[in-house]
């Protein structure tokens, strides 16, 4: 190989670079994965395309990855189904009708709750919060700076820590093929790690409960102009439902799931498949969704393949950006990179130091390119190499990773879950962004000495 050692750098660091200029995640993953592999080739241009078909193909190819594949494009028409026959909004109103908020607090722990409740999409679940409290967050002079940051600050961090959603597939499909012994395990076990989620939840709760605010938060607060701007809900043109349309998928989704992983475990959950378990979980989701819609005669058939249709269409660059995000991952892996820089950083480098870094180069990473899941996609092949030459838990520096992205991801203005809360809450965007990041900097701060002292004790 003519290009190695600090070579191997490059392919992450040229997609960085693609992705901020461009910000473009599909284009930035695109170049990582046949530059890897033209440099992994010795500059060979018509193999390292060759090898570059070929590495795309083999996650194609790959069950786990299909698994995955085909549990994205289904989530997408689940949620157009839910949208459009009125659950969505059926849910809402019976939240209404219960008369369950009776004062500024519990108005403020609605949104918290909803977007605890509901973590199996970031996006329903920011919508359903975000629709059902505004007017709650206006009668009770709460500004929707609040309540876009309760948005953004719960329904992001939940689904990296409640793992039973598209975010634990995906993780899971990048863990695999570095000789873990308990991959599901390892999954579970960065939940435990995973500090800054924590932190800034804790952070959302309190805020919620003592209706404090602090920073330029505080004077969003007598901002009536906030109340009145403009939000897109997404619900346009949808029947009168129920609200068992979207509850009862819901359900289903969890129960199944969990079921799942402990069948294939043989009783350990630990040990079951979770894109085996998510796949079909949301097959059943969605096979009695469209069953009860059918029975209760709101769609026909060629309805109910419309909208699904519709719903797969709209998820379709999630998926090229999985299959890529697996594809630059494994071309990563193949050249080195993450050997290269776990060698560099186990000889003189302060192992203490290593889950931090990760952290804070998750962070950058992500707020640059707005995405979390493509930073997963680069980091975590360097993370579970260093894992292995340092001594420390591989859980631990995976949750450094994903940790950082999440706070990276849900503090940049061109995320997409930042702008959905902006729009869920009917906030200026820059305001929810100027408003939430000192939040996200203070728990950043916090995640950041916490890993200092765990690796400390765990290097000891």
């Amino acid at each position: 190989m003519v290009l190695e050692n600090g070579f191997t750098l490059l392919p992450p660091l040229v997609a960085i670079v693609v992705a901020v200029w461009r910000k473009n995640a599909i284009l930035a993953l695109t170049a990582g994965v046949m530059l890897t592999w033209w440099m992994n080739a010795d500059l060979d241009v018509v193999i390292g395309a060759t090898d570059s078909v070929n590495g795309i193909a083999t996650v194609l190819s790959g069950e786990g990855n299909r698994r995955i594949i085909i549990f994205s494009l289904l989530i997408g028409s689940l949620l157009v189904l839910m949208n459009k026959s009125g659950g969505v909004n059926a849910f809402i109103g019976q939240l209404a009708s219960r008369n369950l908020v009776t004062n500024a607090r519990q108005a403020s722990l609605l949104p918290s709750f909803i977007g605890t409740t509901i973590f199996t999409d970031t996006n329903l679940s920011m919508f359903t919060a975000g629709i059902a409290s505004q007017s709650l967050f206006d009668k009770y002079g709460l500004s929707r700076a609040r309540l876009a940051f309760i948005l953004d600050s719960t329904c992001s961090p939940i689904s990296i820590l409640l793992l039973v959603n598209g975010w634990g597939a995906y993780v899971l499909g990048l863990l695999d093929g570095y000789q873990l012994n308990d991959t599901v395990g390892v999954l579970i076990d960065t939940v435990f790690y995973n500090f800054y989620p924590i932190i800034i939840l804790i952070m959302v709760y309190y805020t919620a409960f003592s209706t404090k605010v602090y920073g330029p938060m505080r004077h969003s607060v007598a901002n009536k102009s906030t109340a009145d701007a403009p939000v897109n809900s997404g619900q346009e043109n949808v029947t009168q439902g129920k609200a068992r349309y979207l509850i009862a998928p819901m359900i289903l989704i969890c129960a199944m799931t969990i079921g799942l992983l402990a069948y294939s475990g043989d009783g350990d959950i630990r040990r079951g498949s979770g894109s085996w378990s998510v796949m079909w979980s949301v097959i059943a989701a969605w096979s009695l969704l469209c069953v009860v819609l059918i029975k209760d005669k709101v769609f026909n058939l060629s309805q109910l393949a419309t909208h699904s249709f519709n719903g797969a269409k709209q998820l379709f660059p999630v998926v090229i950006i999985l299959v890529l995000s697996f594809a630059f991952g494994d071309a990563v892996k193949a050249y080195g990179t993450g050997t290269y820089v776990s060698q560099a950083l186990s000889q003189d480098f302060p192992l203490v130091l290593i889950a931090p870094i990760l952290f804070l180069i998750a962070g950058i990473m992500a707020f640059a390119t707005g995405t979390s899941w493509g930073t997963f996609a680069v980091l975590i092949p360097i993370a579970l190499p260093l894992a292995a030459a340092s001594g420390l838990p591989p859980a631990f520096l995976v949750a450094a990773v994903l940790g950082g992205g999440i706070f990276g991801d849900h503090s940049s203005p061109i995320s997409d879950s930042t702008i959905i809360a902006s729009l869920a809450s009917g906030c200026d965007h820059i305001e929810h962004v100027k408003t939430q990041l000192p939040y996200n900097l203070v728990a950043a701060s916090m995640a950041l000495i916490c890993y200092l002292l765990s690796g400390y004790v765990l290097l000891n």
